[in-house]
């Protein structure tokens, strides 16, 4: 499969090389298109950023520039995960709709109701226990992100009825099964393949967390359990979720950071 990071690399190291480099096989995800159109902006030559062949002409220098980031889509997946396990409602900004169609499509197949609420913002609400979603492949952009498996491996286990992952892009990436388990989920994993079946309530427990995204996964279960959860290894969730525990507090989460 393409790899962001090596695309993304391979792009920063042709900027300024000299002569033309092609990268065939490229990674097509908006964050490649947006590095591509910063680079651009300080001075840069590449062409093809979405599509499978990037072409970069190098440059002498790069000048600064100024440039917005594109929205986090995969934290906004994971705030959408959190409200649809809580059976609430939420309201997302400066979000991009077309970014996040890998995986939207999958909570409406659940039960939520999701639709643009205008200037950028994204409206969900499910107000009742969701159904398991059809299998789910994680695969390369415009496909089912790897990176938001996790948060729907904790929905999926408060969800009516037995959900199936397959874990295509990368290998070891059910470690946050064990403490979703902990939580009370039912899970059972068999190399790249998951199958959550889905219980009607989690319990409290303490757990932790090993990585980032397994991180969220835990956040997004404990949100929905019954009784007090508490959480290790904040870390790892800090890496891609600023103040999370801020941001889920602003909407309603009984939720801080201890220590």
């Amino acid at each position: 499969f393409p790899s962001v990071g090596a695309t993304e690399n391979i792009m920063l190291a042709a900027a300024c090389a000299e002569g033309t480099t092609e990268i065939h096989n490229a990674a097509r995800e908006p964050e490649i298109v947006d590095l591509a159109e910063f680079l651009n902006k300080c001075g840069a030559r590449i062409s093809g950023a979405g599509g499978s062949t990037i072409a970069i002409e190098g440059v002498k220098r790069l000048e600064p520039s100024e440039h917005s980031v594109i929205p986090d889509r995969i934290a906004a997946g994971t705030y959408l995960c959190c409200a649809a396990a809580t059976r609430g409602e939420l309201i997302l900004t400066r979000c991009c709709q077309e970014h996040m169609m890998g995986f939207l499509p999958v909570l409406e197949s659940m039960g939520c109701r999701i639709y643009p609420y205008g200037g950028g913002k994204l409206y969900i609400s499910c107000t009742r226990r969701l159904t398991a979603p059809p299998t789910i492949r994680t695969m390369p952009y415009p496909g089912f992100p790897t990176d938001i498996q996790a948060p729907f491996t904790a929905l999926s286990s408060v969800a009516e009825g037995t959900s199936v992952f397959v874990e295509n892009i990368f290998e070891n990436r059910y470690r946050h099964v064990p403490e979703l388990i902990r939580l009370g989920a039912s899970i059972k994993v068999e190399g790249r393949v998951a199958v959550v079946q889905g219980v009607p309530a989690l319990s409290g427990a303490r757990v932790c967390a090993g990585e980032l995204r397994g991180g969220a996964a835990l956040v997004t279960a404990a949100l929905a359990a019954e009784g007090t959860s508490e959480i290790s290894g904040v870390c790892y969730i800090d890496r891609g979720y600023e103040s999370i525990e801020k941001t889920l507090r602003s909407v309603g989460a009984d939720i801080s950071r201890v220590g």
